[in-house]
């Protein structure tokens, strides 16, 4: 609370030639899953995240301050904790460069089999660096983000990632890369080890024109995934299964389709569903709201696992931004 204070203070300072900037956003979170399965936790998740930034703009350069907010319905409230938000970002055309704890919404977007979808609702903020770069036929970024510094009693963790595509008009090659490392603590506890994570992904896929009436893409690769703990396993053991996505958008609704089959795969923040021989999901999407600043989506999902157990989700979400 002292930093922002001083942000604050200092901020008047340097408005006379640097260019003042807000954004406020709310978020509501509706998810309910219900997994009968046990494959995954079965749980209700009910709340809303206000969040702010603040801070000042020179050219390409800007630095912002604020905080983040989420309050889960039922709880109290300082179960969850307020976090930090503090950055600076350079950017211009085709370059973009993070440091500091930012938003990960709008940041990254890796497959739910490497980061989960809760990482929004619980570690909304990357706490590290991104960078990015692009070009007229494609993009690539990286980012480290730093999830614990060890203690006697914290656990060393850190995620580093890169993601990218190519391509020419209607075709697409992406590929997504991420390593997880989780280190003891500096008191050693019997029984526990250092646990690596790595895994990529790598599709290629054919995306409608732009003046299509279904608007969507379909694409279809390679996942794979190697995990050790050391001292337990014999080294990596490695997994890898097809893995394809179809999207299709008309109007004010939606359906998007994933499926890996072959291995389960193991990554530290991935979606547990994954860890199976072969999963499927469907979601049936309604967009209720497609304002500029105010976005409602409501899915409808329905997982398919290993042919037999199916479980179904509920998601809610509305996304209010305003800023300058």
């Amino acid at each position: 609370m002292r930093l922002l204070l001083l942000i604050g203070l200092l901020i008047p300072l340097w408005a006379s030639s640097q260019q003042l900037e807000y954004e406020v956003i709310f978020e509501g979170i509706g998810d309910n899953r219900e997994f009968f399965s046990g494959k995954a936790l079965s749980q209700t998740i009910l709340g809303s995240r206000g969040a702010f930034e603040l801070g000042v703009s020179h050219d390409n350069h800007s630095i912002r301050g604020g905080l983040s907010q989420l309050f889960e319905f039922g709880s109290d409230l300082d179960d969850q904790k307020p976090k930090l938000t503090l950055y600076y970002q350079f950017q211009d055309n085709n370059k973009k460069f993070l440091f500091g704890a930012f938003p990960r919404r709008g940041a990254i977007d890796f497959p739910l089999a490497m980061l989960t979808d809760t990482l929004l609702y619980y570690r909304p903020n990357i706490e590290g660096m991104l960078g990015e770069i692009r070009w007229n036929w494609g993009y690539q970024q990286g980012f480290v983000d730093w999830v614990s510094r060890q203690t006697n009693v914290n656990r060393e963790k850190f995620m580093a990632g890169f993601a990218g595509e190519v391509y020419h008009k209607n075709l697409f090659l992406q590929h997504y890369l991420l390593l997880f490392h989780d280190a003891k603590p500096t008191i050693r506890v019997m029984g526990d080890h250092i646990r690596d994570y790595l895994g990529y992904a790598l599709q290629a896929g054919i995306r409608t024109t732009e003046n299509a009436k279904i608007n969507g893409y379909l694409k279809a690769g390679l996942l794979s995934s190697s995990f050790r703990e050391r001292s337990i396993t014999d080294g990596f053991v490695h997994s890898g299964s097809f893995f394809a996505e179809v999207q299709g958008h008309y109007k004010n609704y939606g359906i998007q389709s994933v499926i890996s089959s072959g291995s389960g795969h193991r990554f530290a923040y991935g979606d547990l569903f994954y860890r199976l021989k072969n999963y499927w999901r469907t979601d049936v999407i309604w967009y209720f709201i497609n304002h500029e600043k105010i976005k409602g989506k409501f899915n409808l999902s329905f997982h398919l696992l290993n042919g037999n157990d199916l479980d179904q989700q509920q998601q809610l979400s509305i996304i209010y931004v305003f800023g300058k």
